[in-house]
Formats: structure tokens, sequence, C-alpha cells
């Protein structure tokens, strides 16, 4: 009985956070390993700190994709517009950024389908890409989004910005950005009202001019899984 629950947990964890699982959402977590591309995401916005990020980034030439939450959106959707009107991709990371897992089924299909009607009300546009929080799927995320036509992203790189100093956060990122890699970081703190992202920003600044002497060029998540096929 020990190893049939050893192995159902095991299942469990491959469907919930294993880059490659495509059991419980269909997606990708990477782009083309011969081409220099890199999918800069930042999820948990809008938050207060998003527009020094469009700022950055506009000052770099960059375009990124942003994983918003509903709930912020209807906070800031000025801000979650100017991230649009910039030329960046908007993403769907849920209404309130749950852990999925410990959601009902119904539950994950409302956080999904709740946060795709707010951004589609507030900034008129309709995500084609989702990022789970947490990066942890569940059952009843695949039929969400395969109803609401939405695809999942995970990533190659994560920065662990949220507990790590800013020389850190950047030297994570350069030592394991590779080609078709996808960068995770963050532009808010899940539903907070306020996020200090300063440190993460500072990381972004540091990150940016080295990978593009190096010939990368960023490109949206959704640039990227259309680069895979």
């Amino acid at each position: 009985m020990a190893a049939g629950l050893g192995l159902a947990g095991a299942a469990i964890g491959y469907a919930a956070v294993c880059p490659v699982s495509q059991w419980w959402g269909r997606g990708f977590y990477r782009g083309p390993r011969n081409q220099r591309l890199l999918a800069l995401t930042f999820d948990d916005g809008p938050s207060n700190q998003t527009p020094d990020f469009l700022d950055l980034l506009a000052r770099y030439g960059v375009r990124a994709t942003f994983f918003v939450c509903g709930q912020n959106v209807a906070r800031r959707p000025g801000i979650a517009r100017e991230t649009l009107g910039a030329g960046h991709e908007i993403g769907n990371h849920t209404d309130t950024h749950p852990l999925l897992l410990r959601l009902p089924p119904w539950r994950v299909r409302e956080e999904v389908t709740r946060a795709q009607r707010i951004i589609e009300d507030r900034i008129g546009v309709r995500p084609t890409m989702f990022r789970a929080p947490f990066g942890v799927h569940a059952p009843g995320l695949r039929p969400a989004l395969e109803a609401e036509g939405l695809a999942a992203v995970r990533w190659t790189v994560i920065g662990h910005d949220w507990r790590l100093p800013a020389w850190r956060i950047a030297e994570r990122v350069l030592r394991q950005a590779g080609p078709g890699g996808i960068v995770c970081l963050h532009d808010g703190d899940q539903v907070r009202p306020i996020a200090d992202r300063s440190r993460t920003l500072a990381a972004v600044e540091a990150i940016l001019g080295p990978l593009l002497d190096e010939g990368y060029r960023f490109v949206t998540a959704s640039e990227m899984c259309s680069a895979q096929q």
C-alpha cells in the first residue's frame, strides 16, 4: 500500500510541476534550442512598479509577456492598458493567485475564466497564454484552458526574485539563460495592493545588456510558442 501511495504522489507531482507534463494543461516550457531567442516574462502584475519595468524595457527596445492577475487588472486597469500599448503581451495568471492544487476543479476553472473576462473587459484583449500561480497545475485546469483557448507557459529559468538580492537574481538568469529559454520574474506580489520589486528591476537592468550583446533576441511567449512549431 505504501508503494502505491508513493507512486500516486509521484504521479501528482509530475502532473503538477514537471515542465514537460501535459496532463493538467497543454502548453510548453521552452522554445527551439537552435535559435538565440529568449522570452522574458513577468508574473503577478500589474502593480505600482509595473511602469518602472515598462520604462526600462523601452530603453532597451525589449518586449516581454506580463502574466497578470484579474484582481490586479481590476485595481489598475490603466497600467494594464499601458503595458499592452507599449507592445507587450498580456497573459492570464488567474484572478486571485491561489495555489490551484488546493482547489476543486470548478474553482480552478472559475479562477481562469474570471481573469479572462476581467482582462477582456478592462483592456480589450483576449489572452492566449496562461501561467499557473507558483507554476503548479491541478485537476480541472486542462479543460479550463481548452475552453478559453489558452496555452500553459512554464519556464526554463526562474529568478527566485521574491527572496534573492538583485545581483544573485541577475547571476542566476545569466548563468541559466540559453537558446529558446523562458525567464520567469515578477513585477507584482501576488494580489497585494503594493509591491516592492526594486531588486527585480535592478536585476533586469543588469541582464538586458549582456544578453543583447550575446546576440539574443527577446520575443513574447506566444512568439516563442510559434517558433517552436
